[in-house]
């Protein structure tokens, strides 16, 4: 992908610079010519160039001095409170005060344009399985409602929001908590991979480098995109039964084990409705705007977070605990 307006010399502030998404979006930032500010709590030392500020945002005055002088602002913090993309039960509050309250506050003092990252969830249990970014939000779950609030502040400042789907693959930064990982890892250790009952529920996937150059895009022409919400998708579904088998098999050819096996178990007390229902993203409206669509196949994306996990000395989930897709 060839983002058609330079990126040279556009100074972005990247708030959540060392996380799983905001680590791989600093670094392509970095690579296409911007000045990248990486603003986080413990944002260690990056591979990339860039300005560093340690950080915690929470604290009065830390946005507006995280976000000074910026052409872009890049909100890419997320609280959920547990070790998923669930707000934890009693930790709504907390979890406003980032996924809300750290956003508003970006708005407020930013002097150029803010990049939102929301999802693709936010549409609700109700929206057809296939969305084109024309539906309208009904969102029921409390990390939707933070992000639907997020966002409306951003476009009517003149922002704009990608909605993402499932993002996975290797990070610099934080690590990936989501399925894709979680699942490798139990393959890399032998373990049988379990999906709630058949598990033929679709999911969106996208390899977190087209996603860091999705964000380069939206920074690019961030005047095309203002005002709205963008979907960043792949297009294209698979079943969660259909990706786990597809790690299984990847992670035996990785390491020339037969291949552990994938089990249906029963739903867990937790689960939702939209845990059932597909949900896969039509991105034609971006790359309308911005020339972008994903590259990395879901074969070639998963192979080498494989191989990227494989080299890693990360150990593996405790066994038994079914995740969806």
């Amino acid at each position: 992908m060839t983002v058609t307006r330079t990126l040279a010399g556009t100074f972005v502030a990247v708030l959540g610079g060392s996380g799983f998404v905001g680590s791989a979006v600093s670094a392509r930032l970095a690579a296409k010519g911007a000045r990248v500010r990486v603003v986080a709590r413990n944002p260690g030392v990056p591979s990339f160039p860039s300005e560093v500020v340690a950080a915690d945002l929470t604290e009065p005055g830390a946005v507006a001095a995280a976000v000074a002088g910026a052409d872009v602002v890049l909100p890419l913090v997320l609280f959920t409170g547990g070790g998923s993309w669930r707000v934890a039960d009693g930790g709504a509050d907390d979890a406003a005060r980032v996924n809300v309250g750290i956003v508003a506050e970006a708005v407020a003092e930013a002097r150029g344009t803010v990049v939102f990252a929301g999802s693709t969830s936010q549409v609700g249990p109700g929206a057809p399985e296939r969305i084109d970014g024309t539906e309208t939000d009904r969102p029921d779950s409390e990390y939707d409602q933070q992000k639907c609030a997020a966002e409306r502040l951003v476009r009517d400042a003149g922002g704009c929001s990608l909605r993402l789907p499932t993002v996975f693959g290797p990070s610099t930064g934080s690590p990936d908590r989501g399925v894709v990982t979680a699942m490798a890892r139990r393959a890399l250790a032998g373990e049988p991979l379990t999906v709630w009952s058949a598990g033929d529920m679709e999911r969106d996937l996208v390899f977190v480098e087209d996603v860091a150059e999705a964000f380069a895009a939206a920074v690019a022409h961030a005047d095309r995109l203002a005002g709205r919400a963008w979907l960043v998708g792949s297009g294209a579904g698979v079943a969660v039964r259909a990706l786990f088998e597809l790690i299984a098999a990847t992670v035996a050819d990785h390491t020339g084990r037969p291949a552990v096996p994938v089990r249906s178990v029963s739903p867990p007390p937790h689960a939702t409705a939209s845990d059932f229902r597909s949900l896969v993203a039509d991105p034609a409206a971006l790359t309308l705007a911005t020339g972008w669509r994903p590259r990395v196949p879901l074969a070639d994306a998963v192979s080498r977070t494989v191989a990227h996990l494989a080299r890693s000395s990360v150990d593996s989930p405790r066994s038994g605990t079914p995740i969806p897709g």
